[in-house]
């Protein structure tokens, strides 16, 4: 488990010990806290937690550089993956500790309980690692901003792009929860949109599960061309490994993951992740810009450079701190809504994601990629895993504002 949230903990120093003067000019303003509420030592903590936190951090850093008045403060916690823990975290933050908004919050279910806290509280959240659209659909509210991706985009941008590829006949294997059950739908929707079909689906207990040994039998004697994976983490992990003991990238079987990062692929390592599938919206090696925040976090993350959630927490926070400064702290912290509202006008600009804006509903539009995984002998060093395969624009890779539900449209 981490350690506690301390009262100051995690002031995002780096860039103040070089500002001195800034900092004696920022004291006598009101401090913007920001709590990041993550999966510290969970299943997802190497995806998640510590890299984004550094991530966050060095957004603080650089905006309090560029607005010399702004003051900015940062808690941590875990969520432990559970609804109740991360609602009363968060719902205390707002309560006793002053926090203004919250980022990441890695788990769709604590996700949604942490938006409608925000919203009852009149606070921020920025949503960069949950994935259920109901954020800005059913359930959107006028506190919270979905940065990053969401399971409509990952399952139009992945499978829509495959099957223009060839890849036609399609077989799940889905995690038995809200998420696996979601993206398996939508995916199965949008390859039929595309002129494909998915010939069968299994389902398995989750976290129960790790040996895939029955359900990839099912998914080989189907004869479908790809094997759509509607899970997440370490079960991604143990089925593509499983998957290639049983060789079915051998006998020509595509393997498409429909939730995965960067950090999933450095874990198998390319000779099992070779050829691959995934759909990002973010990855260091993508242009000028995306290797600059990668040069600037380099030695600040660990082990893991940062994957398309760390790079969410990064540029929600970001965008988040210069509509406080252009707004005053003091009156970025009246009010969430107000605050989101600013958000919403102002166009969004960063290293990760490029320009793009904030749709009325909350949800950020930028593209979406779909990655090939290199083969060990193309790739030129660490993290050095991908090929672009195929670009969908922002206006195609999420779902239509009228089509969402969401009260805000």
């Amino acid at each position: 488990m981490p350690p506690s949230p301390t009262r100051r903990a995690l002031v995002a120093a780096a860039g103040l010990a070089a500002l001195p003067a800034a900092r004696g000019r920022a004291q006598s303003g009101p401090v913007i806290r920001l709590g990041v509420l993550s999966d510290f030592s969970g299943p997802y903590r190497d995806w998640s937690g510590p890299t984004t936190l550094a991530c966050v951090q060095q957004a603080v850093a650089e905006a309090m550089a560029a607005h010399p008045g702004l003051k900015v403060e940062i808690v941590q916690a875990d969520h432990q993956n559970k609804t109740d823990v991360g609602a009363n975290t968060v719902r205390q933050w707002f309560d006793q500790r002053g926090v203004d908004a919250v980022v990441d919050a890695n788990n769709s279910a604590v996700g949604l309980a942490v938006a409608g806290v925000a919203k009852e509280k009149d606070k921020v959240f920025l949503a960069s690692g949950a994935s259920t659209a109901a954020l800005t659909g059913a359930q959107c509210t006028p506190n919270t901003v979905h940065w990053t991706y969401d399971t409509y985009m990952l399952a139009k941008a992945t499978s829509q792009a495959m099957v223009k590829g060839g890849g036609t006949d399609w077989f799940f294997i889905t995690a038995d929860y809200a998420f696996g059950h979601m993206i398996e739908s939508q995916a199965t929707q949008f390859i039929a949109q595309a002129g494909g079909r998915v010939l069968g689906a299994v389902r398995y207990p989750f976290p129960q599960t790790t040996d895939f040994s029955a359900q990839l039998l099912q998914a080989q004697a189907s004869g479908a061309k790809v094997l759509g994976l509607a899970n997440a983490g370490t079960d991604t992990v143990n089925s593509v490994k499983q998957a290639q003991e049983f060789g079915l990238p051998k006998r020509g079987m595509k393997i498409a993951l429909m939730l995965a990062y960067l950090t999933d692929i450095h874990t198998m390592g390319l000779p099992v992740a070779q050829g691959l599938l995934l759909t990002e919206s973010f990855y260091w090696d993508l242009n000028d810009r995306t290797r600059a925040f990668w040069g600037r976090m380099k030695g600040k993350t660990g082990a893991f450079c940062p994957n398309q959630m760390n790079a969410g927490g990064y540029a929600a926070t970001l965008h988040y701190l210069k509509a406080c400064a252009e707004m005053g702290a003091a009156q970025a912290k009246l009010s969430g809504r107000d605050t989101v509202a600013r958000m919403k006008a102002m166009p969004t600009d960063d290293d990760c994601f490029g320009r793009g804006s904030i749709r009325a509903d909350g949800r950020k539009l930028h593209p979406a990629y779909l990655f090939e995984v290199k083969r060990p002998e193309d790739s030129k060093g660490p993290f050095d895993y991908y090929r672009l395969v195929a670009t969908t624009p922002p206006e195609d890779a999420f779902r239509p504002l009228a089509e969402g539900g969401c009260v805000l449209a």
